[in-house]
């Protein structure tokens, strides 16, 4: 199957500049294509996935990969889907920002004796352009009326836009221009928000490199949920990439908990599945959705994809604890990770009967309330039912010497740190 066929059966293609130009090329040989990323932080969000999955795909096919950080085009901002301007961060930020985000694509991208993809830093080719050139070589072949033109850029017009930001465009078709001469890149591709700076990349290759230049652009769909709203965003804020941001936990869950109606079409994005395999999952949807086969194969390829096999398993367990209420078997940091987002205590490690223990936490409102729930059987400390009122709490009874979960009821969890 060519590479631009399983795209439009992943339905990964939002626009092309000349879809039928880019299937004969990529028919014929080995193309270089290259996506990029502002270091704007220092990591990625699953957002940021998206094009660099499609990227992947193409590495797979056959095709020759180029990662561009944009070490230059970072300090100045990209308008893209902003109404407001962005603040600018020293270079030192955006430096230790190029760093984490260069090593955060390598470890997902390239494997061990891996020379397909390849790493470029648009500051390398930008910082040393003074002024006077980049107006004469550059921006002379630029028409401030096609720029404002450009979706981008009009959509900011009547907030506000500054010069930095509104030659970012210039900037990017510069990276192309470059790309292009050497590198040998002829294709670039980026989420639907990109394509003015796309197309004028393009347009800048034709006017320095004449118009025969065989250069392509293609874009990914803008992802929505089922209900209308921005994938990659929930009620705590963005999915990231950093396990120090986002947990292993966290992140499988995510996956885990997507709607029936957005399963499929995560499936053919996101994973390397066959096509076969992604039917089949469909099928199931249809069939048995209370299984949820498709979610579990979803959240399991992206958590091991991200995060690698081992803490793909740690996931699992942490996920299969909470379900059983086995809490005794996770560690104390498979609990951290689990119990992040759970209401939490802090206890000092003096010994305390079970029921002043409880009051004095305020997991119970009143010592009467305290002894009602354990004669109930409705308290559990540590995956364990409490019967007895005359029970001690102490530092034994905290996994790893630092958690005490308590449960009550069927699904009230508490987190309890001893310090």
């Amino acid at each position: 199957m060519n590479i631009i066929d399983e795209l439009e059966w992943r339905d990964a293609i939002n626009q092309q500049t000349d879809a039928e130009g880019l299937r004969e090329l990529t028919s014929q040989k080995s193309v270089s294509l290259y996506c990029g990323v502002d270091p704007t932080g220092d990591s990625m969000h699953i957002g940021h996935l998206i094009p660099f999955m499609v990227l992947k795909r193409f590495q797979l096919a056959g095709h020759r990969p180029v990662i561009l950080i944009g070490g230059a085009t970072g300090t100045i901002g990209d308008p893209s889907g902003r109404q407001t301007e962005r603040s600018l961060q020293s270079l030192e930020q955006v430096q230790a920002n190029v760093d984490a985000l260069t090593a955060q694509l390598k470890k997902l991208f390239m494997t061990e004796g891996d020379n397909q993809i390849r790493f470029v830093n648009n500051y390398d080719w930008t910082h040393q352009i003074n002024v006077i050139e980049f107006l004469r070589d550059y921006g002379k072949n630029f028409s401030i009326n096609a720029m404002l033109a450009k979706d981008v850029v009009a959509s900011r017009l009547e907030s506000g836009i500054s010069f930095t930001e509104f030659s970012y465009q210039i900037l990017q078709s510069l990276d192309f221009l470059h790309l292009y001469r050497h590198e040998d890149v002829q294709l670039q591709i980026g989420g639907s928000d990109q394509w003015g700076n796309i197309t004028s990349g393009l347009d800048l290759i034709r006017k320095k490199e004449g118009p025969e230049a065989k250069a392509f652009g293609l874009t990914i769909p803008l992802m929505l949920k089922a209900d209308g709203t921005k994938f990659g965003k929930t009620a705590g804020g963005a999915i990231w990439l950093d396990p120090n941001k986002t947990t292993p936990f966290e992140f499988y869950q995510f996956w885990a908990n997507t709607d029936d109606r957005d399963v499929v079409k995560y499936l053919k994005y996101f994973t390397f599945l066959s096509k076969e395999e992604i039917e089949e999952l469909a099928r199931k949807v249809e069939t048995e959705p209370h299984k949820r086969e498709a979610q579990k194969a979803l959240a399991e390829e992206m958590t091991r994809f991200v995060h690698g096999e081992e803490l793909l398993e740690q996931a699992k367990r942490i996920t299969a604890a909470l379900f059983s209420g086995d809490i005794k078997s996770l560690t104390a940091d498979e609990i951290e990770q689990g119990f992040k987002e759970m209401p939490t205590f802090e206890a000092a490690k003096e010994s305390k009967n079970i029921v002043d223990w409880l009051v004095d936490l305020g997991i119970e409102p009143s010592k009467r309330q305290a002894r009602e729930d354990i004669n109930n059987g409705a308290i559990s400390m540590n995956g364990e039912r409490v019967t007895d009122l005359t029970l001690e709490v102490t530092a034994d009874h905290a996994i790893g010497g630092r958690f005490i979960i308590i449960r009550k009821g069927k699904k009230n969890y508490s987190l309890v740190k001893m310090s």
